[in-house]
């Protein structure tokens, strides 16, 4: 299954980067290119983030084409270590960051050869890591994967995982140092894929649900669980600064950033000042559109070219974005974590999980916006989206609300103490809320 899932994603990725774009009058039945548009951004990685929550990290070790080929080419390659470099615990945040950004400078939703740069050169670079790092491992999935980040917070949510029972550990290891029988042998190890520490593992963030472990010792098995048992009980002391950041300033900063720029009113009355400002003082080369196609994006006969001038504000948009909608966010949640007493900076990293749902419901939202403009070029309108939005928006709101609730509890605050903390986590809530407004209602 997991080579059909390859030759699929090939044949999606490198076809329609060897076809002409399609005219105006294509549609999904006549022109492959658009059919793979559809497939990658309007079904694929939407309801693969989707997918997160419901089942966990179940796409990354059963179905993702980028681990089974990194683990393809680490059973042939040199097997050396994972070196320190590869450990560091920033690459999921950076990575995002890096591919969210590239990606919309070259437009890798509209167009085949920025697909193939941005999602091949990212299984390319898998193959390679997968090449010379580990030997039969998935050393890129668990360091460098750019949406390993976001694929674990999410996966947090899910309501099923792989529970460790240390007591039945202990006792088949004790069983183990007897004299071996016909009938009983010692189990053979596992060969997890992400190289975890199994017999420690408390969360499902870094499991990739493939099941090789199921039953190990006797003391491995999928189970259901409290959607909320992760964020509440398991991040209290393993929530990072890394993984706020993710939250915060990437999944509620960047990628809001993303979406917002070509559809802002905003971007364009800062265009059109710069542009005006420029001419007027004899500075013409910002607005050259001489740049690469993989660089900025450049289709004249799409009448889609990107300047100098508009890479540039792209980038401060998104970055300002971010600082802004992230900062402000931020504000909040620490203000919020303060009024659970004497500071600690983890607790602000623990109260920042709550805002998972909103943060995966949000950028869910933002990929349908493209499945929803696919339809409506193929003539099909849903004139309850806007409906389905804001109930998504609501219930993500009320979950990451109820999380908010449960971890101030766990630090041991009455209901009386918790309603200030709740009272300033709705309002960070409600200014991200504010961010899809824009977008979805008030443009």
């Amino acid at each position: 299954m997991q080579w059909v899932v390859v030759a699929v994603y090939a044949l999606l990725l490198v076809v329609p980067a060897l076809l002409p774009l399609p005219g105006n009058a294509s549609r999904v039945w006549n022109s492959f290119t658009i059919v793979a548009e559809f497939a990658f951004w309007g079904i694929w990685w939407p309801f693969v983030l989707l997918s997160m929550i419901l089942f966990g990290r179940l796409w990354c070790g059963v179905l993702c084409p980028e681990g089974t080929l990194t683990e393809w080419a680490s059973k042939h390659g040199r097997g050396l270590g994972v070196p320190r470099w590869m450990r560091w615990g920033g690459w999921p945040f950076t990575a995002f960051v890096l591919t969210t950004v590239y990606g919309q400078m070259v437009s890798v939703y509209q167009y085949p050869h920025a697909a193939l740069v941005v999602l091949g050169g990212s299984t390319a670079a898998a193959m390679v890591v997968g090449y010379f790092y580990t030997r039969g491992k998935r050393a890129w999935c668990r360091y460098l994967c750019p949406v390993n980040g976001v694929f674990g917070l999410l996966a947090k949510l899910a309501p099923m995982h792989y529970k460790v029972s240390e007591e039945a550990w202990r006792h088949s290891l004790a069983q183990a140092g007897k004299p071996i029988t016909i009938t009983k042998r010692r189990p053979p190890a596992v060969d997890c894929a992400p190289m975890l520490d199994l017999r420690h593992m408390r969360g499902g963030s870094n499991c990739h649900m493939c099941g090789r472990c199921s039953g190990h010792h006797e003391a491995m098995a999928l189970q259901w669980r409290s959607p909320a048992q992760e964020v509440v009980d398991v991040a209290a002391a393993e929530a990072t600064h890394w993984q706020t950041w993710l939250i915060i300033f990437g999944l509620q900063g960047v990628a809001i950033g993303a979406f917002h720029w070509s559809a802002s009113p905003w971007f364009v009355t800062v265009r059109q000042w710069a542009a005006t400002w420029l001419i007027d003082h004899d500075i013409y080369w910002p607005l050259s559109d001489n740049a690469p196609w993989w660089i900025l994006t450049n289709y004249p006969e799409r009448n889609d070219v990107l300047t100098w001038l508009d890479g540039g504000l792209l980038l401060a948009y998104i970055g300002a974005t971010a600082l802004v909608w992230g900062g402000i966010t931020l504000m909040l949640t620490a203000l919020a974590t303060r009024t659970a007493g004497t500071w600690k900076t983890q607790r602000l990293h623990h109260l920042a999980q709550a805002m998972i749902p909103l943060a995966g419901i949000g950028v869910f939202l933002g990929l349908s916006a493209i499945t929803v403009s696919l339809l409506r070029g193929e003539g099909i309108f849903l004139p309850w989206v806007n409906q389905a939005r804001l109930a998504l928006l609501a219930a993500a709101n009320g979950w990451s609300l109820w999380l908010a609730w449960r971890i101030l509890r766990h630090w041991g605050l009455s209901a009386a103490r918790a309603l200030p903390g709740m009272g300033l986590m709705l309002a960070a809530l409600l200014w991200v809320d504010s961010a899809w407004g824009w977008l979805f209602w008030w443009w």
